[in-house]
């Protein structure tokens, strides 16, 4: 998988915040913020790290305008099904929620792994207490003409500790390629 992208950043509506693929040197600051988000399963600095060089094309950064990653999404796709996108982890700075950026992420990362590999599908998981996420999931259907269905991947007593929700399994599709 490559690191470098030929597809221009894109921007959210509050303007400040560019949008574009993943470097390696970004996977500290992506752990930085997946840590501070209160919301996702946090996985080793050395995940994100690997995740930044091996999956650069399935990933985008969000950076404030002296170039410090602010937000990101992460994501692969599936093997079974190369026209899914898989989106792992989406995470956005306190300073920077409910400016856009989440989803210009979301927007972002689509147009560019439909025009590298082809998209027919997005597919995350949501736990059912995780509002922000499912709003967000819907509203990116809802911009792609896409039906969202939902069932549970694995309930909570798939988890090795107590505690843990489910993870809901969205779908999001077929997408409309006029949209993307």
């Amino acid at each position: 998988m490559t690191t470098a992208q030929t597809t221009a950043p894109t921007t959210c509506r509050n303007g400040d915040v560019s949008v574009g693929p993943a470097r390696i040197e970004d996977g500290a600051d992506l752990w930085r913020i997946a840590r501070g988000s209160g919301e996702l399963d946090l996985n080793s600095p050395y995940s994100y790290l690997l995740w930044c060089r091996d999956f650069a094309d399935t990933t985008a950064v969000a950076r404030d305008a002296s170039g410090r990653p602010v937000g990101f999404v992460t994501g692969y796709l599936r093997p079974e099904a190369p026209g899914t996108l898989f989106v792992w982890q989406v995470a956005v700075e306190d300073s920077h929620r409910g400016s856009g950026v989440a989803g210009a992420l979301l927007d972002a990362l689509s147009v560019r792994v439909a025009a590298e590999h082809g998209l027919d599908r997005v597919e995350a998981t949501v736990t059912p207490g995780n509002l922000a996420s499912d709003r967000m999931f819907r509203s990116y259907a809802r911009r792609r003409g896409a039906e969202v269905t939902r069932e549970v991947l694995f309930p909570a007593a798939s988890f090795p500790t107590a505690g843990h929700e489910a993870e809901v399994l969205y779908r999001i599709g077929p997408l409309d390629s006029a949209a993307s």
